[in-house]
């Protein structure tokens, strides 16, 4: 399995180097007085968001990240060196908690966003540090402050302006094999989508990328299919794509099911602004599509698109409505421009 959005680590700073006690010893200098240096700084442990990563992937192959330790001090005055950082580098979307999977330590939603985990110990002082006019041959000095150990957890939420909603075999896979580069696996049977999929999606001169999770059955929140866990990565979504099988004699009883799984999932997943989509018309005849589309809109108590996404029929407008509901600030448009072949 090559995704993987929840891993723990264990991770411990470096403590710092101790001081120096040593004296000046020179030639014809009878008092050389105090010149223990001060110990090194260990080393801290930071996570960053870095670009080029969308799976947690790499901590199941390394779960330990310890920092170096400072190195103590010497004599003339000589500080120790400072212990090197460890830079955990996580994916843009990562949710940092602590042992207890619920308090959220950090949140790297931007590219770059750095976040110390847990910070080196400060080195301890020489001798030099304790001189006085009467203490003038001190014979003491500090020792290293111990590092910090600590146990995390880390959970991928995927950054994505829309997310897929719908029962096994609703055609979310086929949307977004049919309306971007994306090349999820899609069969006849439930839960062929086994982990989410991006795809970038483009109408009318924009971009915008959209989530495909795995399906949701009745009682996933208890934990019964493949569960509720996924629901996580449609969480910063602008918008929910609700997909219903048109090809389903219980239209009304699937779009409830959804319903009463983002609601037992909690958080404001329930109040995201939803598309509802009746999809796989190309399977049904007038008669069909006007009795199920009725029942699916009396049920969900508002407006209701149909669509096709392998006859390619309503998918530009589900897009178009789809774009509507995301902030132009999380939009990416196209160059308009027309690119000169290029010419030796």
């Amino acid at each position: 399995m090559k995704f993987l959005d929840l891993c723990k680590v264990y991770i411990r700073s470096g403590a710092g180097g101790g001081g120096c006690v040593s004296f000046r010893r020179e030639k014809y200098i009878e008092y050389g007085g105090p010149d223990g240096g001060d110990g090194g700084t260990g080393g801290s442990v930071w996570a960053e968001a870095v670009d080029g990563l969308n799976t947690l992937i790499d901590f199941r192959y390394q779960q330990h990240f310890f920092a170096k330790n400072g190195q103590p001090g010497m004599g003339k005055q000589r500080t120790g060196t400072d212990g090197e950082d460890i830079i955990l580098r996580v994916p843009v979307g990562t949710e940092i908690l602590d042992e207890d999977q619920e308090t959220v330590i950090a949140d790297l939603t931007e590219l770059g966003q750095r976040v110390q985990l847990a910070r080196g110990g400060n080195g301890g002082w020489g001798n030099l540090h304790f001189k006085s006019a009467t203490n003038q041959a001190p014979r003491r000095s500090n020792p290293g402050q111990e590092g910090v150990e600590r146990t995390l957890w880390l959970r991928l939420k995927l950054i994505a302006d829309v997310g897929l909603l719908g029962l096994p075999n609703a055609g979310k896979s086929t949307f977004l094999a049919s309306t971007s580069n994306a090349r999820p696996k899609i069969a006849d049977y439930p839960f062929t989508t086994l982990h989410p999929n991006l795809g970038v999606v483009g109408v009318d001169n924009t971009e915008f990328v959209v989530a495909d999770i795995p399906g949701l059955i009745e009682g996933a929140s208890e934990g019964r299919g493949l569960g509720d866990l996924f629901l996580g990565h449609v969480e910063r979504c602008a918008v929910l794509l609700h997909l219903i099988d048109g090809t389903s004699e219980t239209v009304a009883a699937d779009y409830h099911t959804i319903i009463g799984e983002l609601e037992a999932y909690g958080g404001d997943l329930a109040e995201k602004p939803r598309v509802t989509v009746l999809n796989k018309v190309d399977a049904l005849d007038e008669e069909e599509r006007a009795s199920r589309l009725k029942e699916l809109e009396k049920a969900s108590g508002g407006s209701v698109m149909i669509m096709s996404s392998v006859a390619g029929e309503g998918v530009t407008e589900v897009l178009r409505t789809l774009r509507q509901n995301i902030d132009e600030d999380r939009l990416r448009f196209r160059s308009t421009e027309e690119e000169t072949p290029w010419q030796p």
